[in-house]
């Protein structure tokens, strides 16, 4: 039976990189499938986020990577879009997580700041494709009030955590876009408002995912994107 950790000095349980690479022990990084790999490289680039306080921007690109790395497998990677393999395991994660933490994160902590994030047009990918002349304007904007619409059901549906995740990062995926393919400028104020609100979330999410991770050691997560290769010559 696995244990929640706690912190000693208040019996809660704590997320920082610290902490988690406490807890990390347990791996064996020689695993079958890697994990100890994965969890190592998913906290290296945790700790990077936390070095980067004072940075939203760079924060939220650590984040980012930390959660790629937890996430991304070679073997789906050939057989599934991106979005569609973060949605299965998020849904692998919810299934696993018998603290109920991320329920708590979304049910508790985030509600207000998702719906804030999911009625900001310019972390929804047709506003963009409409700026790029792909679209027209009423079709962006009837997908717009479609995509809320669907967003508003599942946050009211306790059931609907994964899916609920699962939307809030396809936004996200689309600020992970703008700045990953330099699409914005550094600090920026033209778009504080979902770089602030989207790190707020992975500062939060990201840590869960990994602890999961850590907590359920016997799950088949396959195999971690581009293995260590030793060169001997």
């Amino acid at each position: 039976m696995y244990h929640r950790p706690l912190n000693e000095a208040n019996g809660t349980m704590t997320f920082d990189h610290a902490s988690l690479r406490a807890r990390a022990h347990r791996i064996d990084a020689r695993g079958a499938d890697g994990l100890g790999l994965r969890v190592h490289r998913a906290l290296s680039w945790l700790a990077a986020a936390e070095r980067s306080e004072d940075d939203d921007d760079s924060r939220f690109i650590f984040l980012w990577i930390s959660l790629n790395a937890a996430y991304a497998d070679e073997i789906q990677r050939e057989a599934a879009p991106e979005q569609t393999i973060l949605n299965r395991f998020l849904e692998r994660l919810v299934d696993l997580d018998a603290d109920s933490l991320l329920y708590d994160l979304v049910w508790s902590k985030f509600t207000g700041p998702f719906r804030v994030l999911l009625d900001n047009q310019f972390v929804f990918q047709p506003f963009w494709d409409h700026q790029n002349g792909k679209i027209d304007e009423d079709h962006w904007r009837r997908s717009f009030e479609s995509a809320k619409t669907a967003a508003r059901r599942a946050l009211g549906d306790r059931r609907q955590t994964a899916t609920v995740l699962a939307i809030v990062l396809s936004r996200l995926y689309t600020l992970r876009n703008q700045l990953m393919h330099g699409g914005a400028t550094w600090r920026s104020s033209v778009n504080r408002d979902q770089i602030r609100d989207g790190t707020a979330i992975l500062v939060d999410l990201v840590p869960r995912v990994i602890h999961l991770l850590i907590s359920n050691p016997h799950e088949d997560w396959g195999e971690p994107c581009y293995p260590v290769v030793r060169d001997d010559d």
